[in-house]
C-alpha cells in the first residue's frame, strides 16, 4: 500500500515512515505543507494519504481542506487526518461528502502501533474511523433530535461505530450477539432516517449524525 504523508514535524514524519516501513507499507512522499502534498498526491496516486490538520503557514486546517480537495480530484481517496488535540467540527468536516474512507485521530494514537495500523486499514478498505476520545467527548454532550430516541444501548452502538468497529467487534465489545447487534444498527438506521437503498454510505450518514447532532 502506497501512502503520501503531510506532516511537517520532522520527528513525527520520520517516524511515521519507518513505523510505516517494517509494517509493510510503502511511504511514497512526505509534503511538509498543502501544495506539497497536492503536487505529491497528483504525482504518486496513493492508495490511502496521512494528514496533519494544520500545516505551514498558518497552522489553522490547511490540513483539513488539503484532504478535502484532494478527495475530490482523485475519486475519494482515502485519508487519514492525525490531531493534535480534538477538533470535532474538523472531523464532521471531513465526513461530510458520506463517502467513507475517512479516519480522524488524535497523534498520540500513533504510539499504539497496532491500533494505529489497523486504522489505516480500515480507512484504506473504505471504512471510517474516529478517535475514541473524540467519541467519548461527544458523549459527554447533550443530545438533540434525532439522536435523543436512540436507547441507551443504540447510543452507546453508534458510537462504536463511530470507532470504526464492524458489528462482530461491536458484539465482542459490548458481550451480545452480532445478531443483536444487526438490530441496533438497524434500529439506528430507521431512527436516522436513513433509507436502505443507501445502503452503501449508511454507516458514514449515521456517524455524521452523530457528529452534528452532539
Amino acid at each position: 500500500m502506497r501512502i503520501v504523508i503531510a506532516e511537517d514535524n520532522v520527528l513525527l514524519s520520520a517516524g511515521l515512515e519507518l513505523l510505516l516501513s517494517t509494517r509493510g507499507f510503502e511511504v511514497a512522499e512526505v509534503a511538509v505543507d498543502a501544495p506539497a502534498f497536492a503536487d505529491a498526491v497528483e504525482r504518486h496516486r496513493p492508495d490511502l494519504a496521512i494528514v496533519d490538520v494544520r500545516l505551514p503557514p498558518n497552522f489553522r486546517d490547511e490540513g483539513i481542506h488539503a484532504a478535502i480537495a484532494a478527495r475530490r480530484r482523485h475519486e475519494a481517496l482515502p485519508v487519514l487526518v492525525l490531531s493534535q488535540y480534538v477538533e470535532r467540527d474538523y472531523a464532521g468536516e471531513l465526513l461530510a461528502d458520506g463517502r467513507g474512507g475517512v479516519g480522524y485521530l488524535l497523534k498520540d494514537r500513533v504510539g499504539r502501533v497496532s491500533e494505529f495500523v489497523d486504522a489505516l486499514h480500515r480507512v484504506a478498505e473504505g471504512g471510517t474511523v474516529m478517535d475514541p476520545a473524540v467519541v467519548r467527548q461527544l458523549l459527554a454532550r447533550r443530545s438533540r433530535d434525532p439522536l435523543e430516541s436512540l436507547t441507551r444501548r443504540e447510543s452507546e452502538v453508534l458510537g462504536l461505530m463511530a470507532e470504526g468497529l464492524g458489528n462482530g467487534e461491536i458484539a465482542e465489545r459490548i458481550v451480545v450477539t452480532e445478531n443483536a447487534v444487526h438490530k441496533h444498527v438497524g434500529n439506528i438506521f430507521a431512527k436516522l432516517g436513513l433509507s436502505p437503498s443507501d445502503s452503501g454510505h449508511r454507516r458514514v450518514r449515521a456517524v455524521l449524525a452523530y457528529l452534528d447532532g452532539r
